[in-house]
């Protein structure tokens, strides 16, 4: 199950008016369960996104992409998404555009809209052809389910190899103004995302115009599904999109205003606890590690060093044992690619112990007292490397006898 990470409440989840999600049971890989979810969206809705950066992304990326630049160009609004599990569409070549676009084409219909003005997403197993008749199949009964209130059955319905749904909703006050955010997403293994097998959708009933919304949503990424690893393996269909219905009150107009910036932060903090749930549920996780790297020169060594930590398969299976071994940190940061690095003045933190002074081993470290922080379920590894200002900050677990089991069975 996952770490510390409590199941969502529907109760909780609060509507976003101008949205609503309908869900269905398809049987796209297996029959009985919930694998098809549509959103619809109501007029003067914007929609932005960022997407993998996989060389291989999938048919419903490519699509997905294209019919966003569509909407940008001929100013005809996205009025719905339509998201499947059970089968990636990866890998599908030309037959898997095809199938991605003749999903689009029977949903716009149903909705009477143009096929443009569709965006599709899938997530599951890679290089299998999309069962698009099953798909399609599924579409009425999603639609009969459409309301505004059906957050908990749309986060149940992208779910993979989850252990369990991820959603959470904000309410929150900015100019005097009402603003509701609600917000999913699936994801526990094959989790690297670079964007620009994860998907995240928020919602918001601000109103945003289209530009504006592509800032935000790249910086909400930056800083929330860009700083998560599972296994350092980025998914074909990694998709993360934000949603502005503009049916609440507030309305944003210049990205210089307080109220960008109180939106952007309250829309980034979703977003970090959407991706900090799929770390807790890494297939087998047992831990949650938060890595810090501070005083770099810039973000990016930052960066660099903190993923060659939270990608190691030592360092994950040490954190897994509890078992100190932390030379392994060092050896990892060595390696970065970070090739001036004086590691002379670095200082190796294991919560509030201090394991490595300048470069070596502090005098008053004892193995018993990283072995306490080592068994706890929230450990928080904290690097500093005294070399200017900057800092960043990633989220991972650790690496389980399960996680090769989960993987070894994925298509059984």
């Amino acid at each position: 199950m996952a770490v510390n990470s409590p199941l969502p409440i529907a109760a909780n989840l609060k509507p976003v008016p101008g949205l609503q999600l309908g869900h269905a049971e398809a049987g796209i890989k297996k029959p009985g369960r919930k694998d098809l979810l549509l959103v619809t969206l109501a007029s003067g809705a914007s929609v932005a996104g960022v997407f993998t950066t996989n060389r291989f992304c999938a048919a419903p990326v490519q699509l997905s992409k294209a019919h966003l630049d569509h909407a940008n160009i001929a100013g005809k609004p996205i009025k719905a998404l339509v998201i499947n599990t059970g089968n990636a569409n990866a890998g599908t070549g030309e037959a898997g555009l095809a199938n991605a676009n003749a999903t689009c084409v029977a949903l716009a219909k149903l909705l009477h809209c143009e096929a443009e003005q569709i965006l599709p997403f899938s997530t599951g197993v890679i290089l299998e052809p999309l069962p698009v008749d099953r798909l399609v199949a599924g579409l009425p009964q999603a639609i009969s389910h459409l309301k505004e209130d059906n957050w908990l059955n749309a986060a149940e319905s992208i779910m993979t190899t989850d252990t369990q749904p991820k959603a959470a909703s904000r309410t929150v006050t900015i100019a005097g103004k009402r603003v509701t955010l609600t917000g999913i997403s699936k994801g526990a293994g094959m989790i690297k995302p670079n964007m620009a097998t994860m998907l995240g959708f928020v919602a918001c009933d601000a109103s945003v115009p289209q530009a504006l919304l592509e800032r935000m949503v790249k910086q909400a990424a930056d800083a929330s599904f860009n700083c998560i690893t599972i296994d350092g393996d980025t998914s074909t269909n990694d998709s993360f999109m934000l949603i502005a219905t503009g049916a609440g009150e507030l309305e944003i107009t210049d990205a210089a205003s307080a109220d960008y910036a109180a939106l952007a932060a309250v829309v980034t903090e979703l977003s970090q606890e959407l991706a900090q749930m799929i770390v807790r549920d890494g297939e087998g996780a047992t831990k949650f590690i938060t890595i810090q790297v501070e005083q770099g020169r810039d973000v990016e060594e930052c960066r660099k060093i903190a993923y060659a930590i939270g990608h190691s398969p030592l360092v994950k299976t040490a954190f897994f044992a509890s078992d100190p071994n932390l030379g392994r940190i060092l050896a990892a940061i060595g390696y970065a690619g970070v090739n001036d690095l004086n590691v002379d003045k670095l200082d190796l933190y294991l919560d509030d112990v201090w394991v490595a002074k300048q470069g070596g081993r502090h005098p008053d470290y004892r193995e018993e007292d990283g072995q306490r922080v080592m068994q706890q379920s929230e450990i928080t590894v904290r690097v500093v490397l005294a070399r200017g200002d900057a800092a960043a900050t990633i989220w991972t677990c650790d690496l389980s006898h399960d996680y090769v089991s989960i993987n070894a069975d994925y298509r059984s």
